[in-house]
């Protein structure tokens, strides 16, 4: 998805897996992953968190906690509260995850910036990993530099979330069976699923400007800040930049998002079974 969005020379999806496992063989696809993997369920349980906590106190200060199905604002303040919260968290981890992906692009436009005696292919791996990435952005950036193209995850993850969180409740409680009062595991996941695909399919125009601003070379800034950023993009390349992995991003979007909100649910209801027992 990051190299589809942020990459030269791709072009379609199934273009770029061909070139990815012909160039790196399978670790290719898996460049950048142990950060992430190492991260997400703290990433998770915190924005989880938020939006029940949120959603909980939000709907009682305005007297509509009694409401079913939840109240549409008391659910959009809480998934904006939660996107705000997920880019504190999130936006190192995907910058680290970027970098790390993004080390065997062609970089001949930052090649004029090093010395002739320095070679590609040296320049290409530069971060021998995570934890090496994160020291030499911190020490060549500061704190701040950890946080490039969090204006656009902020744009993409705000509204990403509403779209995440809202149909995920209004679906799980439409395909509720009626003889059950809570879900189903497999409205659950089903709920999820969809969510997940409709949050990630309508944020990829901003994922593209985020991905471009965190893959952006130290040595030879591209982009200015975000609006730079979508008008050279769209200047260069059209609309359709925006819409660079958006088929990637949905069909992603879908069995990741299921399985998180199964396991959220699942999870909730042990601990309930459990207090009760107690």
């Amino acid at each position: 998805q990051a190299r589809l969005q942020a990459g030269q020379g791709y072009g379609s999806t199934f273009n770029c897996i061909f070139t990815i496992y012909r160039n790196e063989n399978i670790a290719g696809f898996f460049k950048g992953l142990s950060f992430p993997l190492a991260s997400i369920a703290i990433y998770n349980s915190v924005v989880f968190g938020i939006f029940s906590h949120a959603h909980r106190f939000i709907s009682q200060y305005r007297n509509t906690s009694q409401r079913h199905p939840p109240d549409l604002i008391d659910l959009t303040f809480a998934s904006m509260l939660a996107g705000c919260v997920s880019v504190g968290i999130g936006g190192p981890v995907d910058l680290v995850k970027i970098k790390l992906q993004m080390q065997t692009q062609s970089a001949t436009s930052d090649v004029v910036s090093l010395t002739h005696s320095t070679t590609l292919r040296h320049y290409q791996t530069t971060y021998k990993g995570p934890i090496h990435c994160v020291n030499c952005i911190l020490r060549k950036e500061g704190l701040l530099g950890m946080y490039r193209g969090s204006g656009a995850m902020i744009l993409r993850d705000i509204p990403g979330y509403c779209l995440y969180f809202i149909p995920y409740i209004y679906l799980s409680e439409w395909l509720k069976l009626e003889c059950h009062t809570t879900p189903s595991a497999l409205s659950v996941w089903l709920a999820g699923g969809i969510a997940g695909a409709i949050s990630w399919g309508t944020a990829t125009p901003m994922d593209v400007v985020k991905s471009r601003l965190q893959a952006d070379s130290l040595y030879n800034r591209k982009y200015r800040g975000v609006k730079d950023c979508i008008t050279q993009s769209y200047c260069n390349e059209g609309i359709q930049v925006f819409f660079k992995g958006i088929t990637v991003n949905a069909i992603r979007g879908f069995p990741m998002s299921a399985a998180m909100f199964l396991t959220y649910e699942l999870s909730l209801r042990a601990m309930k079974t459990s207090k009760e027992s107690n």
